[in-house]
């Protein structure tokens, strides 16, 4: 069973169509949208900071999603703000930073405080974007640190909004398997 933790007054609120597998935790200030899905074992912890994940977003099994506290000089430190659309994935690690509705991270990425990434832009498995960094609409950087490869094509943004569609479909499925023990 998934376990949502209260922390400073404040408790996860979860949309009653997402699906949140066992073993992810959920804790403080998060916030999921409409038919997202928080994979096993994930955790989201919104204790110094908020954690807001748009409708049809996934975050897929392992991944750690945090926020950067506020502190001398920064009085609001960083949410960690995902958009509608999104596909996260394994074990992915995403911190104070913005991602756009429709943008990609890759298995065993890691997105650092203060990076943005833009709707239909992509950041590939196991790269690391490093703190400030915006990757463009359209775009796909590798590496670690992460740089700019090339431009994606309309197939591949074809192949990430289906994507998200089977993440829809998979999370119903699993819920549903979940309920019939």
């Amino acid at each position: 069973m998934a376990q949502f933790l209260t922390f400073d007054g404040h408790t996860p609120r979860i949309d009653p169509t997402a699906f949140v597998a066992p073993g992810a935790q959920l804790i403080g200030d998060v916030e999921i949208g409409s038919e997202a899905s928080i994979w096993y074992n994930c955790v989201l912890r919104g204790d110094v900071n908020r954690i807001r994940i748009g409708a049809r977003t996934n975050v897929q099994d392992g991944s750690v999603i945090h926020v950067d506290s506020p502190k001398a000089g920064d009085q609001t430190g960083r949410p960690t703000l995902i958009g509608e659309e999104v596909l996260i994935g394994h074990l992915a690690m995403v911190h104070g930073c913005i991602l756009h509705d429709r943008a990609f991270v890759g298995l065993s990425a890691i997105v650092m405080d203060g990076c943005v990434i833009e709707s239909d832009a992509m950041l590939a498995a196991g790269a690391m974007l490093t703190p400030g960094k915006r990757i463009p609409s359209g775009q796909l950087w590798a590496g670690r640190p992460a740089k700019y490869v090339r431009d994606l094509s309309p197939q591949e943004l074809e192949g990430q909004r289906a994507g998200v569609a089977h993440y829809v479909a998979l999370a119903k499925a699993h819920a549903e398997a979940i309920r019939m023990g």
